[in-house]
């Protein structure tokens, strides 16, 4: 996924978009902890996807001054 199809999404968008992101590493992983598949690739690519799109909302938010916590972490 490309940095500027990234910039182009709303905010509710961003969200949806990590939470897909999210939910096909786990897959990949829980395949790859299964020996169904070998693809590392995959798994490189979705966590930089996902760093992407973090990273967009943290910047979206600090121009707005509003701090968001992200559903996937942990407190």
């Amino acid at each position: 996924m490309k940095p500027d199809k990234v910039r182009n999404l709303t905010d509710e968008e961003l969200r949806h978009q990590e939470r897909d992101l999210n939910d096909q590493l786990f897959k990949l992983k829980f395949q790859l902890n299964m020996g169904q598949t070998e693809s590392l690739k995959k798994i490189r690519g979705l966590r930089r996807d996902i760093a992407r799109v973090k990273t967009i909302a943290r910047e979206r938010g600090a121009a707005t001054g509003v701090t968001t916590v992200s559903t996937t972490e942990k407190k």
